[in-house]
């Protein structure tokens, strides 16, 4: 299925998906290799130092510090890379009811990371956005 671009059929098609386990950022050293034992969801490289989001079961086990405990939204929707306005619906709508969220958009779905306390909340207006389906 090709991706969709048009906003309201993004919104209507989300359907949301809270992926098990929960999730941190850890950052190591500017060039660092990523250790061996670490399986990162997510990398990324900055100035400062490489980003690294993986499950807080593995940042305790490598003693990695590690900031923002967050559960993983999938928005299974298939989103073009350069649809407008789709992550800034859902970041407003959950920013709105005081939820804090960092967004990744990858090839196929974009993903939003929320904190754990708040998952069931996110998903709710996730659903809530979509409509009936």
């Amino acid at each position: 299925m090709p991706a969709k671009r048009d906003l309201t059929a993004l919104l209507k098609n989300t359907k949301p998906q809270l992926q098990p386990g929960i999730f941190v950022f850890c950052t190591i050293a500017p060039g660092a290799p990523v250790p061996g034992a670490l399986n990162p969801l997510l990398t990324f490289r900055e100035q400062e130092g490489t980003t690294l989001v993986i499950p807080r079961e593995e940042a305790k086990a490598a003693g990695l510090n590690h900031a923002f405990a967050a559960r993983l939204i999938t928005l299974t929707v298939h989103s073009a890379l350069d649809a407008v306005g789709f992550l800034a619906a859902i970041t407003a709508r959950l920013a709105e009811a005081g939820i804090s969220v960092n967004a990744v958009s990858a090839f196929h779905h974009d993903h939003v990371f929320v904190p754990v306390d708040r998952a069931d909340e996110a998903m709710a207006l996730l659903h809530d956005m979509s409509g009936p389906n």
